[in-house]
């Protein structure tokens, strides 16, 4: 299991989402063993589910319908940076918004780069902030040249009912083509709403992720 600065990917997600105030209870949902004990050596709780779920919010599901929680955050594992600020803002709007049943966040793309790389999810919105479209391909294509982009770090928060019948909502064609599984709740005519964050995210996906987390964890060590 990767280590920065000492701990595993998964400790610093844990101990960074520990901070947010909006958590009642944070657990970490899991079919591996092998993350379960890592989990368990620096004191989480853990929830060992099916191991045939087809994507992380199905498992969060399972998670939920043993749980009475009325919001229910599905954060990843490999956010090693993960702000405490930007999970609070999201459960925040849910509780303010009663016509949407799922939300996540957006963030406003600044490396040019990452607006036309197929890893970096692009989302659009309406102007009530309920989300259009997401995509892994360019969105909007900007003939006016003043066009704002926004990428969408993967966290989401759900209301409990809507995420136990999430499993059940059939898989569309473009979810199928895109292969993000959030397109499935727009498929079948649900709400997303997308809230803005500065929360840069990093997630640890490959060799060079885990080098460039290592040297932003060295510097602000430094810094501290």
């Amino acid at each position: 299991m990767a280590v920065a600065a000492g701990k595993t990917i998964l400790q610093h997600v844990f101990e960074r989402a520990s901070r947010a105030t909006s958590l009642s209870q944070l657990l970490i949902a899991t079919d591996d063993e092998r993350i379960a004990s890592a989990a368990r050596s620096f004191g989480a709780p853990v929830r060992m589910t099916r191991s045939d779920h087809p994507s992380g919010t199905d498992r969060v599901a399972e998670v939920a319908s043993a749980d009475p929680a009325e919001i229910v955050l599905n954060i990843q594992g490999d956010e090693p940076l993960i702000d405490p600020s930007a999970i609070d803002a999201l459960a925040l709007a849910l509780l303010d918004d009663d016509e949407a049943p799922m939300a996540t966040l957006k963030k406003r793309i600044e490396d040019p780069q990452e607006f036309t790389n197929p890893n970096v999810v692009k989302v659009v919105t309406d102007s009530r902030g309920y989300a259009v479209y997401f995509s892994r391909s360019p969105i909007p294509y900007d003939l006016s040249g003043q066009a704002i982009h926004y990428k969408h770090p993967g966290l989401y928060a759900y209301r409990r009912e809507f995420l136990l019948g999430y499993s059940s909502l059939p898989v569309g064609p473009l979810e199928r083509a895109e292969r993000l599984e959030q397109l499935r709740a727009i498929e079948n005519g649900h709400r997303i709403r997308v809230v803005e964050t500065e929360y840069e995210s990093l997630g640890v996906d490959t060799p060079q992720d885990l080098e460039k987390l290592k040297r932003l964890l060295e510097r602000s060590f430094m810094e501290d």
